[in-house]
């Protein structure tokens, strides 16, 4: 039995939901199976249905209604619900046994930074149900055009590094949308931020904050916790790129079943490609 799963998350508005639709369609499409969970109780319809959806459980505009609650008040009672009634979850996944599931979760980043909404639902896949999870983490591209944006979103990556303890990819999604405005090189730095972005941080913001952005510089470049992999929704190529990052994570390949060896084998010496480097490459590219 493999039970394997992603947990798609980032701030509202960086394309998770357009995310897993994309990979959804990309592992049907290699004829494997693949299902939506939805955990976001104000999501709206889109193109595929979720197999799994939590607005059957709880939604927030019932919840917004008949408990006169705000929207970000009424998605924490809604979370709150959902803990208290896991066994209904349990039982909405509990038929999909060698099936990856692709967890689409709310916007709110307060739910696993504030809260431990979340990471109290991630261990509870995991240990209790038996998951391999995966999480990832997106933030979209454009936001590296404003560099004091994009670190506050590499320090939002690294808190949800830490709050969810799970193997983690981070993702710049919207690439499609930079790269008219910005070089190969550019880009290629803001995949793997190092101190080289120190300077341009520190000619937008007050000199009062010169030493905090430093400290924080230096702690991503020592430590090298946040990297980013590239991703056009619109582009299968990066979509299997993404999906085989989160394969070898949670070990899919693993618990299938044995195939025949390849007839041809490397001979000793013979240089293997690295295909995801490639594509990394290709999409900075293009445009």
């Amino acid at each position: 039995m493999s039970r394997v799963g992603v947990m798609v998350l980032g701030p509202a508005g960086v394309g998770k939901s357009t995310f897993c639709s994309s990979l959804l369609n990309h592992i049907q499409s290699v004829g494997r199976r693949a299902h939506l969970v939805n955990l976001d109780p104000a999501a709206e319809p889109g193109e595929y249905e979720f197999t799994v959806d939590i607005r059957d459980l709880i939604s927030l505009e019932d919840v917004m209604q008949e408990m006169s609650f705000g929207p970000n008040g009424g998605l924490l009672y809604c979370f709150e619900f959902l803990m208290n009634h896991l066994d209904w979850l349990d039982e909405e996944i509990g038929d999909y046994e060698d099936e990856f599931l692709i967890f689409d979760c709310p916007g709110q980043i307060e739910l696993y930074t504030h809260i431990p909404v979340l990471p109290t639902l991630a261990k509870h896949l995991t240990q209790n149900l038996g998951f391999s999870l995966c999480a990832s983490y997106l933030l979209e591209a454009p936001f590296v055009i404003d560099r004091p944006k994009f670190f506050s979103g590499v320090m939002s990556a690294m808190s949800a590094m830490i709050l969810l303890e799970l193997p983690h990819i981070n993702i710049l999604s919207k690439l499609d949308l930079i790269k008219d405005d910005m070089s190969k090189q550019q880009i290629k730095s803001f995949l793997s931020p190092d101190a080289t972005l120190l300077s341009g941080i520190n000619s937008s913001t007050n000199s009062k904050f010169y030493d905090l952005n430093r400290a924080l510089v230096e702690l991503i470049d020592d430590f090298g916790m946040v990297q980013f992999l590239p991703l056009d929704s619109t582009n299968s190529d990066s979509v299997a790129m993404i999906l085989s990052y989160i394969d070898d994570i949670t070990q899919w390949a693993e618990a299938q079943e044995p195939k025949e060896p390849k007839d041809e084998a490397f001979e000793e010496g013979d240089e293997q490609d690295d295909p995801a480097g490639d594509l990394i490459a290709q999409l900075i590219n293009q445009g």
